[in-house]
């Protein structure tokens, strides 16, 4: 199986490795706790930081717990939204709207609590505008909206708008670029979109909860250009996520820091569109353009469309220079990639995520396999038939000319250097024990949660992930890079397979753009503007950062729990020019 990272395939190594037919064994599809193929402790703990439950445990990791930790807690308090108030109270989130703003326009944007139903359970989830997903933004290409956000939550909360080349005071980071938004206060944001692409807002207070929660929504900027894209039949939007939720209902949050920082929150329930099964209803030869954007806080898909041909065409930022055939497309946390399917049969096609899942206790391998949704093909035959258009692969003779004037840079030495690690200190000494041990053998994607139990006990205060400058040994908020507008800096990452558990990372520059020249030394022969670029463990990928918007900004893991554990440091573009 093949698997499409941007422009790069992702071989069998990233996604099946180490995988032994005599070992595999298949875990029931789209289970959760309390329902077939979820096992579920229901163990309550008590400790000095309150009750607290196990998290679940998926089918093909059922068995005792890693020895010595039965009875041990993360060292946090549980929080869950809306302490005190009954969800029957609170209005129940709806579907998304698709809301169109002309250049000038006004919206409003308001963080609510919101009653979810899920699997049988009833509960209080966050929302904007009451609607979960958030509302879907239709904008054109170089328009600028204002933004009034009211904070309605129970907490502090921000709006960041992911990828977009936007002012500095807009950029939503509460301690850089505004204050946090207190409960019942408000911001307004000025939000300009120069490139057309497919883009995303969420909170930057406290992701690892919020996000999770339902505040996150897409935003489709559309090109002036009516040939940007090629013809389709239709265009579907589609905004991945997981929730994890156990017997008793959601389960429960770090209060005063995250749990679950090693691997991140991976949810038991995925969702599209905030709904467990997607569904899509089209005739017989219909291209559909899927725009896709996973919201989730650790989780890599690996998605496929039940063997339609797939064509892959833009990423976060711009369109690839050509267009190409993939099997399958892999989308890191808050990476975008713009796809086209062709469904030339009548029948049913299963929108699947497959990937092959480990269980770190055992060392073994299990191919999991999700089913997000399904598309239906009826025989009524579509017309107009676009399915030559489909077929065509378009070279983007636009994008290959702006980036040309790069390719000079593409050569020359690197300006900076980023390597990630962790630094893990306090946690009980049978998980240091462990890790020490599982850390002989690395995936180079964490596809799954292979040790809920134990990733669910490491917290902020014992979890610290790191960014560090090898060339100062500054990390995190200590690094402060700067650069004069119109730069053009070539960045290393190295992602060091000798941290005491290593992970792979989806790092993103805010306000800015790069090109991914290579990795691991491979050049990429097929470029597109990113902002997000997942990082493999033990990979080294070199970026072309277009620093050409004035502004401190943030760069960091978009692994919710990595970032809120430290993972982000700072650079300046100054407003003096480089160059023309």
């Amino acid at each position: 199986m093949l698997a499409t990272l941007g422009a790069v395939v992702l071989s069998d190594r990233a996604v099946a490795q180490g995988s032994k037919p005599d070992s595999l064994r298949t875990r029931p599809p789209d289970s959760m706790a309390g329902m077939p193929g979820m096992s579920e402790s229901g163990m309550a703990m008590v400790g000095g930081s309150g009750a607290l439950r196990m998290p679940p445990m998926p089918a093909y990791m059922q068995g005792p717990m890693l020895r010595g930790m039965e009875k041990v807690p993360p060292n946090v308090t549980a929080f869950l939204p809306g302490e005190g108030v009954d969800p029957m109270t609170l209005p129940v989130a709806i579907a998304r709207r698709v809301i169109t703003l002309a250049d000038g326009d006004t919206f409003d944007l308001r963080a609510t609590l919101v009653r979810r139903t899920l699997g049988g359970h009833t509960f209080v989830m966050y929302a904007y505008n009451g609607q979960y997903p958030g509302p879907l933004l239709r904008v054109e290409q170089n328009a600028t909206v204002m933004v009034r956000f009211e904070n309605q939550l129970d907490m502090p909360s921000s709006v960041h708008w992911h990828g977009v080349r936007l002012d500095t005071g807009s950029d939503g980071v509460p301690g850089m670029t505004q204050e946090a938004v207190p409960a019942g206060g408000t911001f307004l944001y000025r939000v300009h979109f120069p490139d057309a692409g497919i883009y995303w807002y969420h909170p930057h207070v406290r992701e690892d909860i919020q996000q999770n929660l339902g505040l996150f929504g897409n935003i489709l900027v559309a090109s002036p250009d009516p040939a940007y894209y090629s013809p389709v039949t239709r265009e579907e939007v589609l905004l991945l996520d997981d929730v994890l939720i156990d017997r008793a209902g959601l389960f429960p949050f770090g209060g005063e820091a995250p749990d679950f920082t090693i691997m991140g929150r991976f949810g038991n329930v995925l969702l599209v569109n905030g709904e467990p099964e997607y569904h899509l209803t089209v005739p017989r030869g219909a291209v559909v353009r899927f725009f896709l954007t996973d919201a989730s806080n650790s989780r890599t898909y690996n998605l496929s469309f039940g063997g339609a041909p797939l064509k892959l065409v833009a990423s976060d930022a711009s369109r690839f220079e050509r267009e190409e055939m993939v099997r399958s497309v892999v989308l890191a946390p808050a990476e975008r990639y713009v796809v086209e399917a062709l469904f030339d049969s009548s029948g049913t096609y299963a929108l699947t995520n497959q990937v092959q899942a480990i269980n770190h206790v055992t060392g073994e391998f299990y191919p999991e396999v999700d089913t997000l949704g399904r598309i239906t093909v009826s025989a009524t035959r579509a017309a107009p038939d676009y399915g030559g258009a489909f077929r065509t692969l378009r070279r983007n003779a636009a994008i290959s000319a702006e980036i040309e004037r790069y390719r000079p840079y593409f050569d020359r030495p690197v300006d900076h250097e980023l390597d990630l690690t962790v630094n893990i200190q306090g946690l009980p000494i049978p998980l240091v024990t462990f890790m020490t041990t599982d850390t002989m053998y690395f995936p180079p994607v964490e596809w799954n949660d292979g040790m809920p139990d134990m990733n669910w006990v490491a917290t902020g205060k014992e979890t610290r992930w790191i960014m560090r400058d090898p060339a100062t040994g500054k990390e995190n908020m200590d690094i402060a890079w700067r650069f004069k507008r119109h730069d053009v800096v070539k960045l290393r990452l190295f992602n060091d397979p000798q941290a005491m558990h290593p992970m792979s990372h989806p790092i993103h520059f805010h306000g800015q753009r790069f090109l991914v020249l290579d990795r691991d030394g491979v050049p990429n022969e097929n470029l597109a503007w990113k902002d997000t670029v997942l990082l493999p463990v033990g990979s080294t990928v070199d970026i072309l950062l277009d620093a050409s918007n004035p502004g401190t900004w943030m760069a960091h893991c978009h692994i919710s729990e990595h970032l809120e554990s430290g993972m982000h440091m700072t650079f300046v573009v100054d407003s003096a020019s480089a160059g023309p």
